[in-house]
């Protein structure tokens, strides 16, 4: 199967949509409520900012898709063609996204197995689950039936969505204490990783690969603009709020009780108030699902930019496609297989996630101000400079943590 054909289902689904069920993944949902049980809503501040930094760059990436008919691979590959540099960064790109991915990928095994842990009440199954997980994610990719199996689990994903929307009604959260949190920001050095990974998990960096595939499949030209960025801040403002959701839940069942989030069962207790009993199996489900959804995801838009950056001939194109998804599969297999607390894998990712962001920014922005690709629809000034503070608060951050690593503060 060609791995062109396989976006054409993405023509039924805005690329918004898809972008929301990638991020809110069971990384999402254990960091959003560790967020909260550690720190209770002081932190809701940097899920409004990777909110924002979501729909400014995945706009950018739709935007290129829409009007180049390129997808982001593609449009570097194009930008750099006639440059002494661009190997190494196509190899800087490739392996940040190899690192950044695998990561992902064992975070989301990881948060599957947690959802089956759940489900059946016996964490000695973990590694089981993660292996049984892989084989299913690694059968979809290989005979491309990732779409259809994808559906049924978005529907899950999204009942789980609702199930904390509703949680949030009757759990009674502080609104002035949220307001707060989400009005002055606050880093301390407690929380600083935790921040990281709250943007890490939103502000995914192989999202901006997929939207652009997703926007060149289902638009074309200047007149479906509008579109493009109505789909994306409905869609990702509405998964943005989700994450508010789960870390303001967690704050009131959780940390207002002095309790700690070490399980899935634990992490269920926040959705008691309204499901009661049947909050585990709830969560289970809905971190089986987001999981095994996620372990697609990731590999697939590994695979997509690998392809698109290094262009190989046609007639090995789909063999390609495939060996670099099932890698990218494999690798987060032996990630998750290491032993290590599943919550701890989970974070670990999303901080991965977030340390990367500025890498894969700088090369969008670089990609989106190129007239010879977007002509007259290059970002304008408020595009720059949206764009170059979401690129410099990351980047601030990450230096503040390697800074501080180092003894320097």
């Amino acid at each position: 199967m060609s791995p062109l054909h396989s976006l054409k289902p993405l023509k039924d689904v805005g690329p918004g949509a898809l972008v929301t069920a990638a991020f809110i993944g069971p990384g999402t949902v254990t960091v959003c409520t560790l967020a909260g049980a550690s720190f209770g809503y002081e932190l809701i501040w940097a899920l409004l900012f990777a909110t924002a930094a979501t729909i400014v760059f995945q706009e950018m990436a739709g935007r290129l898709g829409t009007i180049a008919q390129k997808g982001l691979g593609e449009a570097l590959r194009a930008s750099f063609a006639r440059s002494a540099w661009r190997w190494p960064l196509y190899l800087l790109i490739v392996l940040a996204l190899y690192a950044g991915n695998a990561a992902y990928e064992a975070g989301n095994l990881s948060g599957a197995a947690l959802g089956v842990e759940a489900l059946i009440g016996s964490p000695s199954a973990f590694r089981a689950s993660v292996l049984s997980i892989a084989s299913v994610a690694a059968l979809a990719l290989w005979r491309g039936s990732y779409r259809q199996l994808e559906r049924l689990l978005l529907g899950l994903v999204l009942f789980m969505g609702v199930a904390f929307i509703g949680t949030f009604v009757v759990s009674r959260p502080d609104l002035a204490a949220f307001a707060r949190g989400l009005l002055i920001p606050k880093v301390s050095s407690a929380s600083l990783i935790t921040v990281i990974a709250l943007i890490g998990t939103t502000v995914v960096p192989y999202n901006l690969f997929l939207h652009a595939s997703a926007a060149k499949a289902k638009w074309s030209g200047a007149g479906d603009l509008s579109a493009v960025r109505t789909d994306a801040v409905l869609s990702i403002g509405l998964g943005g709020l989700i994450s508010m959701l789960i870390v303001s839940t967690a704050a009131a069942s959780l940390f207002t009780r002095g309790l700690s989030a070490g399980s899935a069962a634990d992490m269920a207790i926040q959705l008691e108030p309204l499901f009661g009993p049947l909050s585990r199996y709830l969560l289970g489900a809905g971190l089986l699902a987001a999981g095994l959804s996620s372990s697609l995801t990731a590999p697939l838009a590994t695979a997509y930019a690998v392809t698109e950056v290094f262009s190989p001939d046609p007639s090995n194109r789909a063999t390609v496609f495939r060996a670099v998804a099932l890698s990218v599969l494999i690798i987060g297999v032996g990630f998750a297989m290491t032993g290590i607390e599943p919550i701890t894998i989970i974070l670990t990712a999303q901080f991965a996630n977030g340390l990367l962001l500025p890498i894969i920014a700088a090369f969008l922005l670089y990609a989106v101000n190129d007239r010879k690709i977007l002509g007259e629809h290059v970002n304008g000034t408020l595009a720059n400079s949206l764009g170059a503070a979401v690129f410099l608060i990351s980047l601030a951050l990450g230096a503040r943590l390697v800074l501080r690593s180092l003894g320097v503060f």
